[in-house]
């Protein structure tokens, strides 16, 4: 935690040095705007990914369960 917040110094101190007119409290806000944004895209990501697994999954269990039955073999029908 402590290395995110010194490069969110760092940045902070990069971005804006040059402009000494610069409201602290501003720059504050729209660094913890910022990584919010992130991290929601990232959460977004994620999820998104988490979804497609999933539905990926369902189709292999259908595809195994169709080639068993075309094979013959009675087995367990997954569950939903």
């Amino acid at each position: 935690m402590t290395d995110m917040r010194n490069e969110m110094d760092s940045d902070l101190d990069q971005n804006y040095s040059l402009n000494s007119n610069a409201d602290p409290k501003n720059m504050q806000e729209l660094t913890i705007y910022n990584v919010q944004d992130k991290f929601q895209t990232m959460s977004d990501q994620i999820i998104t990914r988490i979804d497609d697994m999933g539905n990926r999954i369902d189709d292999l269990e259908k595809s195994i369960a169709d080639l068993m039955n075309q094979a013959g073999v009675e087995g367990t029908a997954p569950e939903k």
